[in-house]
């Protein structure tokens, strides 16, 4: 399904301009400012990987159900595609700041320790402090890896989509429940934020239904962004745009993100599979999306590195240096987000794409994520 990689792209573009800017608007007015204001919504990028990732995942699932090795396959794939380039990361995260390299970020052996049986999202619950903010994410989607493929296993597809619901109305009401209490409601911990997951998996298993015909995920698409720019309509006088606020960041802001995110999915895959695919299959955008994983691993920590560098030979080009300098913000982003880029793509060609070749050797049969493409083309009016 290459139109998602385009989609893959636009998320991994978001974070990378959030975090690269995110030195903030002060000193900068005019246009400077409205650009940089511009990347402050990057941190969606995160729940529109969610909302991709259930809808891949559960589909692979589905498809392989009733397949021999339904747990092996799918965990065999699932490692050789996210466990190497993972634990590498976690290998110069501890060995960086040992050797004096961002010996600004402190990263303890307990975060390390944590974040290698991914719980880099409950660290504060080990009295850890997150030290590597991306790895959060990655975190709900191991839990999502572990415990989604019994549901699908032992679960009709109605149950599937009562228990997906559940979790899609249950988050934001557990988010309620912890500003309510004053607890860390927009932390990432796995039970306030799987809704993004459960958006997509509703989505799979309503594309995969039996004779679904394209205008029925047309309506769906519709009306799921219909439903969040509702939300939004309402929500705005009660603050659901703001975190500090019960409807916004204590409960429904995400609710509105992945239902405008399941929408716009639904809506790429019809154009995707129709004469119009290349307004969504572009070149670029598909570029980042394949090397989506590691640049979302590393890109932090190249900021850092740039930084812990230019403080000692660039100095006009650090952090704090160019705050308030419009054309130095975005040379300095140029210059670290083109190393994270070429290490990213480095890594995808070269350790991934070694252990990615191992699938079909140690896992053959199983499904990919293009499985069932032709069944969403303009030509057969259905989708299944």
């Amino acid at each position: 399904m290459p139109e998602l990689d385009t989609l893959r792209g636009v998320a991994i573009l978001l974070v990378v301009f959030f975090h690269g800017f995110s030195v903030g608007t002060a000193g900068l007015s005019g246009l400077p400012r409205i650009l940089v204001t511009a990347t402050k919504p990057g941190w969606v990028g995160v729940h529109l990987f969610f909302v991709l990732s259930g809808f891949l995942i559960t589909g692979i699932l589905l498809e392989s159900k009733e397949k021999p090795h339904y747990y092996r396959n799918f965990y065999i794939r699932r490692a050789l595609r996210i466990l190497p380039a993972y634990y590498l990361l976690l290998a110069v995260l501890w060995l960086l700041p040992r050797i004096g390299i961002v010996d600004h970020r402190e990263v303890s052996l307990g975060f390390i320790g944590l974040s290698f049986v991914y719980l880099s999202n409950v660290t504060t619950l080990f009295g850890v402090p997150m030290q590597y903010g991306p790895l959060w994410s990655l975190a709900v989607e191991e839990h999502f890896y572990l415990l989604w493929p019994t549901a699908v296993r032992f679960c009709s597809r109605r149950r599937l989509a009562f228990l997906a619901g559940t979790v899609f109305l249950g988050c934001p009401l557990l988010r309620a429940l912890a500003y309510a209490l004053k607890l860390q409601y927009g932390s990432g911990y796995t039970w306030l934020v799987a809704d993004g997951l459960a958006a997509g998996a509703l989505l799979a298993l309503f594309c995969r239904q039996p004779g679904r015909e394209r205008r029925s995920v047309l309506r769906v698409s519709l009306l799921c962004m219909a439903a969040a720019l509702l939300l939004l309509v309402v929500g705005l006088p009660f603050g659901i745009l703001r975190s500090a606020t019960l409807l916004g960041g204590g409960s429904l802001r995400v609710t509105l993100l992945n239902l405008f995110f399941a929408g716009a999915l639904a809506a790429i895959l019809l154009i995707g599979t129709s004469r119009w695919r290349r307004l969504v299959q572009v070149p670029i955008l598909q570029f980042f999306g394949e090397i989506s994983y590691g640049l979302y691993l590393i890109h932090m920590l190249c900021f850092d590195v740039f930084d812990h560098f230019a403080v000692r030979y660039i100095p006009s080009l650090s952090e704090t240096a160019v705050q308030g300098h419009f054309g130095l913000m975005a040379l300095r982003f140029t210059l670290a987000a083109g190393f994270a880029v070429a290490i990213a793509a480095f890594s995808r060609r070269t350790l991934e794409a070694r252990f990615l070749d191992l699938k079909d050797r140690w896992a053959p049969g199983a499904p990919q994520p293009t499985t069932n493409r032709g069944q969403f083309t303009e030509e057969k009016k259905q989708i299944a």
